[in-house]
């Protein structure tokens, strides 16, 4: 878990962020992984799952008894300001390999 630097404890971007930059990493990792990575609890990454999922972003798939997520790197960004952008764009920027995880679907 990554910790606040002692300037502040907040972040440039948001824990919906966070989880998606983890699931394009590793898109089998489990959501109690996420959560330790993240910094949050797993009830919270479960939340943020199940609104990306609702909102079209993240697509859960079953493989045995885990989960694999996708994500729809078409996927416009929620916010008027960014909705330009694309959520392939904002992971190859924060991603450290842009577009090496099979978990990104789309260009």
């Amino acid at each position: 878990m990554s910790t606040p630097s002692a300037a502040g404890s907040w972040t440039f971007l948001s824990n919906h962020t966070h989880v998606l930059v983890c699931l394009a990493a590793d898109g089998a990792q489990t959501l109690r992984e996420v959560a330790l990575k993240v910094g949050v609890t797993e009830r919270a990454v479960q939340r943020i799952v199940a609104e990306l999922e609702q909102a079209g972003v993240l697509e859960r798939q079953r493989d045995g008894r885990r989960n694999v997520y996708r994500i729809d790197a078409d996927a416009r960004l929620r916010h008027s300001l960014e909705a330009h952008c694309r959520i392939g764009e904002l992971l190859r920027l924060v991603t450290p390999q842009p577009g090496s995880g099979s978990n990104v679907a789309g260009p």
